[in-house]
């Protein structure tokens, strides 16, 4: 209200002044002479402004008249467009303003404003490949899917938006959690254009998440070949998709195709230690111990891991522990240092009754990096030589509360993992498991229960693993008994995996 007034006043001192200034030239002396083809005019000042006033107002006329003047020639040429844009100039001159404006508008946020400047220019260019995306992009950035879909399938029909359109269309679809179609989308996307990087990423994520191995294996190809992924990266994640390949496989019952998809995971990354696992396993099914051995160790002299060791033990299950032993020394010498190598020694000789020699082989390690499977086997080692319950009790307080030791963490969000994956389950990461030391405090990393001395059970032995305890008890230590001669060596009653430190030592007694 007080603005519309404020407009009136305003047009009201305008006509005031223009008035009191018209008034004030014709009082004023003087006069204007003008010749023209050989006749004298004689004005006013007043008259003269006037006169000037038109003089510009022909000659804006005689502009426009030439313009259509030339418009109608090269329309009577052929040009039959030549008169709508004559006429239709001043309106996209309008409309390309209000895009303009629309996309700074949308640069510095204001999406409200963007859509009206959309609006405009849609109804004055008449240009819906233009005016759409605006529409489009502004109703994403204010939340508004409904409009921001209609305005994505709206610029479908147009070949050079199509592919703008469809990956429009499949963000609309990431954010409403629908994976399914969202994987159609760019997959179609991709089919238009083969070599933009960041659909085929796309696509990769969401094959890997709906496990789809083998899609993402050719994916994966179609990145080498277009020169988006270096060959070395390409061959490390193929190996892992032909293994998660290979598992999926192996789940469904069909042995001999999961035993070659295994073996060529490894082909492509024998470092990758669940390649190399399931690899020598599906060896040990064929009956090829020697492949078997030989993949183990090359994997093992890249980086000792259980799981290497455990699948070692497997080539032989009847096996004594003093056998065992003097196999595994073709295993060990590979690193023999390594940490892994120490604790691995151990346990074979914890099995073997040799407690000394056990203790001997850890070394420096629960002193160095104390961890739950380094101080339950010296707990072990030292009970299994009669050491005093003050001293077993100690190591198991501190077992109790001592970090899991090396595990599968995410680099990307350091979530831990029991089993290894190609995928992390909490930030949906492609390769991005390692195996090392947790990088978060022990105290608020999820309670997964380790499996202390994996080597221990053999079938041999006659023990099998029991189902995961739920909490961690501590149980009183039972007093030591001789232990037998060697003369008459027994098989020990070894404690199964996933036992607390006090169980384990109860039934090394």
């Amino acid at each position: 209200m007080l603005w519309s007034l404020a407009k009136v006043v305003l047009f009201l001192c305008i006509v005031a002044a223009l008035a009191l200034f018209g008034a004030s030239l014709s009082e004023t002396g003087g006069t204007l002479r003008l010749w023209v083809f050989n006749q004298e005019f004689t004005l006013g000042p007043l008259a003269g402004i006037i006169a000037l006033a038109l003089l510009l107002l022909a000659m804006w006329l005689i502009l426009r008249l030439s313009g259509l003047l030339v418009a109608t020639f090269r329309f009577l040429n052929g040009d039959e467009t030549a008169l709508s844009r004559h006429f239709d100039r001043s309106r996209e001159r309008r409309g390309y303003q209000a895009l303009s404006e629309g996309l700074i508008a949308l640069a510095g946020g204001e999406t409200t404003l963007a859509m009206a400047r959309a609006k405009t220019a849609e109804r004055l260019l008449h240009k819906p490949e233009l005016t759409a995306l605006l529409t489009a992009q502004a109703a994403e950035a204010s939340g508004d899917s409904r409009t921001a879909t209609e305005a994505w399938k709206q610029l479908l029909g147009h070949e050079e938006t199509r592919f703008v359109a469809v990956r429009g269309l499949m963000r609309q679809k990431l954010a409403e959690g629908d994976t399914s179609t969202a994987l159609k989308l760019a997959e179609r996307a991709l089919a238009l254009k083969p070599r933009h990087s960041e659909t085929q990423d796309i696509v990769l994520k969401l094959q890997t998440e709906g496990g789809d191995w083998r899609g993402a294996r050719q994916t994966l190809s179609e990145k080498l070949r277009t020169g988006e992924l270096p060959r070395s990266v390409y061959r490390r994640r193929d190996a892992l998709l032909a293994l998660q390949e290979a598992k999926t496989i192996l789940d469904e019952g069909s042995t001999p195709e999961a035993r070659d998809a295994a073996i060529e995971a490894n082909k492509l990354s024998p470092d990758l230690i669940p390649a190399a696992t399931l690899a020598a396993r599906a060896m040990i099914d064929k009956g090829d111990i020697k492949g078997a051995t030989r993949v183990l160790k090359k994997a093992w002299e890249a980086q000792p891991h259980p799981d290497l060791a455990g699948a070692f033990a497997e080539i032989a299950p009847t096996e004594t522990p003093a056998e065992r032993l003097r196999r595994f020394d073709a295993l060990l010498s590979r690193r023999p240092d390594h940490e892994e190598t120490r604790l691995t020694r151990a346990e074979l000789l914890l099995a073997a009754e040799d407690f000394t020699a056990a203790e001997a082989a850890l070394g420096a390690v629960p002193e160095d990096h104390p961890t739950q499977r380094a101080l339950a086997i010296l707990a072990a080692a030292r009970r299994g030589q009669g050491a005093p319950d003050e001293v077993v009790r100690e190591l198991l307080a501190r077992a109790l509360t001592a970090p899991r030791g090396p595990e599968w963490c995410c680099e990307a969000c350091a979530a831990t993992h029991d089993r290894w994956g190609p995928v992390c389950s909490s930030c949906n990461g492609f390769d991005t498991l390692v195996w090392k030391d947790a990088d978060r405090p022990h105290a608020l990393r999820p309670a997964l229960r380790p499996e202390l001395a994996p080597l221990l059970f053999a079938p041999a032995l006659g023990i099998q693993k029991p189902a995961p305890v739920a909490e961690p008890v501590a149980e009183e230590v039972v007093e030591p008994e001789p232990a037998p001669p060697k003369s008459a060596p027994q098989e020990p009653d070894l404690p199964p995996p996933g036992l607390t430190p006090d169980e384990i030592l109860r039934r090394v007694n």
